[in-house]
């Protein structure tokens, strides 16, 4: 089983008007201590995703020798996990580690497929019968979520709470991470509800590098 740092940081590319700022925005998240970053750009041009993707990979070097399930951080192994959301194919291009994937997506067993199993599958549910289902898939992780509510989707699914969170912990043993809404006023109530990791876009906007820190000691 692999295992998910606590601190699960989401690059929005909506977010930042250029690549530059992006790629800023990252570098401070992995000076904070970031050993995962999620790419997400839902604007459908595959052209920039592209670009952007393997610029982040240009600079976020890891040792080829890290075996899939083995934990992140450390000296000897690779310095930032960079996962994919939705587009398995171009994760592949930019050779990504992983890929994360919602309901509307293409099926985690149709992801499966595309990227193999060497590298790292992520499955976003809304509740109980969603976590239930991706459970029995290939994926090596479940989301869950909105937990509060959230500003970084349009139209998101109604939200959980604490007591999703708690529910979705009853119903899987592979790591859980728990999005919508998680700031460090409430994250640790969200670990002790019974996430393994916490998914942040918004307060990490700001002083990325000192906002990564104080979630960290925050979710020891």
């Amino acid at each position: 089983m692999i295992s998910v740092p606590r601190l699960y940081p989401i690059v929005d590319a909506a977010l930042f008007s250029t690549t530059d700022d992006l790629m800023v925005f990252a570098h401070e998240l992995v000076a904070g201590g970031c050993t995962l970053l999620q790419y997400r750009n839902k604007s459908g041009n595959a052209r920039v995703m592209l670009e952007q993707a393997r610029e982040l990979k240009k600079h976020f070097h890891f040792s080829p020798n890290v075996a899939r399930n083995a934990p992140l951080g450390g000296d000897t192994q690779r310095s930032v996990w960079l996962i994919m959301n939705d587009r398995a194919d171009l994760a592949l291009i930019a050779e990504f580690d992983g890929v994360h994937v919602g309901q509307d997506d293409l099926s985690p067993e149709s992801v499966r497929k595309i990227i193999g199993a060497g590298r790292w599958l992520g499955v976003s549910t809304h509740n109980p019968e969603q976590l239930k289902e991706a459970d029995q898939t290939s994926a090596d992780y479940l989301a869950i979520g909105p937990v509060f509510s959230t500003t970084s989707k349009e139209r998101p699914d109604p939200v959980v709470g604490l007591e999703g969170v708690r529910g979705a912990r009853q119903l899987t043993r592979k790591p859980l991470v728990a999005i919508g809404g998680i700031t460090r006023a409430n994250a640790a109530s969200v670990i002790e509800a019974g996430a393994d990791s916490v998914a942040v876009i918004s307060d990490l906007l700001r002083d990325p590098r000192k906002s990564a820190e104080e979630f960290f000691r925050i979710l020891r």
